[in-house]
């Protein structure tokens, strides 16, 4: 059996690649998402996402929380609060992209 000496190489590689960039939807779809964050989310999180019927979204807000609770909270929402699960309406790679783009301190237009 030959083994290839590349092999761990290519690995490593790959696990230097955002997630996010694996997946990020296409330009037209970003700029939909865009909308989505800036009205969906802004309804309740306050125009500018500094908060109001929800905690703000900003990037100062949302320090010290891990992508992987803010994604899962964007999914399945928060039972007992306003908040919904998105879930039914996005699928993973939007959800990703809206996560990182708050955690990016990209706030809605």
């Amino acid at each position: 059996m030959e083994r290839h000496s590349f092999t761990p190489s290519i690995i490593a590689l790959l696990l230097l690649i955002p997630a996010c960039a694996l997946a990020a939807p296409d330009p037209s779809r970003q700029a939909q998402l865009q909308h989505l964050l800036d009205q969906d989310c802004g309804a309740c999180h306050g125009l500018r996402l500094t908060g109001g019927l929800g905690p703000p979204l900003t990037r100062e807000a949302l320090a010290g929380k891990s992508r992987d609770s803010l994604i899962a909270t964007v999914t399945l929402g928060r039972p007992g609060s306003a908040m919904p699960g998105w879930a039914p309406l996005l699928g993973t790679d939007d959800i990703r992209w809206l996560v990182d783009r708050l955690l990016q301190g990209k706030p809605a237009r």
